[in-house]
């Protein structure tokens, strides 16, 4: 009501047509939705499917493959036994290169400007050599140091021995793979350290936590998240650096397969042989890396996303519910209907 005129303003009009009349044309109900189209997407992807299809045709049908010699090699004893010895290099390489490498990482973060010179130095001079000089090098070093000894320096030695024979093929191999994977497992391990919140540190030491145990229980575990990635990276290549030691005549993958096919002249198959232990030697350490980062994300993580094996059997659980669910009921012997 109209406090001045006392009259009761009149109702609002009601819309033409009545309540069912159709929206208007600026009324967004009346616009119809249509689906983005990417046509340049869906080229590629034809594209790509047509480009594996003919890689996939040509494996299958191309003689060159001889997928004959490869099935005769690829699970030969030969074979088998150079797998063996690119692992125990992989994994002597790998544990000695970490541990020297997370000392060097620590001494670069260390206040000493001693330490701290040594291990860029370190760092510096052997990522600057190629892999494959430094294996060199420490194949030949009998020729350098006839004699290694143990002594007062710049004194006596008390002891020595014939470097040749302390030092053999697969110790040479072994300690330049070693010294060569150190120096990146260095910067590793101190990018996944400096990552670690620096007051982490300030409140252990508030606490009378020892500055080792620090390290150990509290900045290694947070650390290991930034790590892993880098480091499951560095090994993997590791892995395949391992056939530069092919210089060495070392009988690992590669340079048994070099060997085979030098006698027999089937370059491709027994090429393809290498290929396919490396892909799958790969693909563990992939596996293995994914359930490691996995433990050690827990504590960001408090409920992380199933695993593939997980996955896998939750699919199946599903297929033999949704079976269960469609299949018609039993009917007992006694029933009448």
């Amino acid at each position: 009501m109209d406090l001045v005129t006392g009259t009761t303003p009149p109702a609002p009009a009601a819309p033409p047509g009545g309540p069912h009349a159709p929206p208007a044309p600026d009324d967004p109900a009346s616009l119809t939705v249509v689906p983005a189209r990417h046509p340049a997407r869906w080229a590629a992807a034809v594209a790509v499917i047509v480009l594996v299809a003919q890689f996939a045709h040509g494996l299958a049908t191309n003689p060159v493959w001889e997928w004959g010699v490869f099935r005769d090699y690829v699970l030969s004893e030969t074979i088998v036994q150079a797998v063996w010895v690119t692992l125990q290099l992989t994994a002597y390489a790998t544990v000695l290169g970490f541990v020297l490498g997370t000392v060097l990482a620590f001494m670069r973060l260390s206040r000493s400007p001693v330490l701290q010179t040594v291990a860029w130095t370190y760092v510096w001079i052997f990522r600057s050599i190629p892999m494959i000089v430094q294996l060199v090098f420490w194949f030949n070093l009998s020729a350098l140091y006839e004699e290694l000894g143990i002594g007062i320096p710049f004194g006596p030695v008390f002891w020595s021995v014939d470097s040749s024979s302390l030092i053999g093929t697969i110790g040479a191999a072994v300690i330049g793979l070693t010294l060569h994977q150190a120096a990146y497992a260095a910067e590793t391990v101190r990018g996944g350290v400096i990552s670690v919140d620096h007051g982490q540190q300030e409140a252990a030491a508030a606490l009378g936590i020892p500055r080792l145990r620090q390290i150990r229980r509290i900045v290694l575990p947070q650390a290991m998240r930034a790590i892993l990635p880098t480091a499951g990276n560095e090994i993997i290549g590791l892995l395949k650096g391992t056939s530069v030691v092919y210089v060495m005549a070392i009988g690992e993958l590669f340079y048994q397969v070099q060997v085979v096919y030098g006698r027999n002249g089937r370059v491709i198959p027994l090429l393809l042989v290498a290929t396919a232990w490396y892909v799958v030697l790969t693909s563990l350490l992939s596996a293995a890396q994914y359930y490691v980062e996995r433990h050690f994300a827990r504590g960001t993580d408090r409920t992380p996303p199933p695993t593939p094996l997980q996955r896998a059997r939750h699919f199946v659980s599903g297929l033999r519910t949704a079976a269960a669910r469609s299949a018609p009921p039993l009917k007992h012997p006694g029933d009448s209907r």
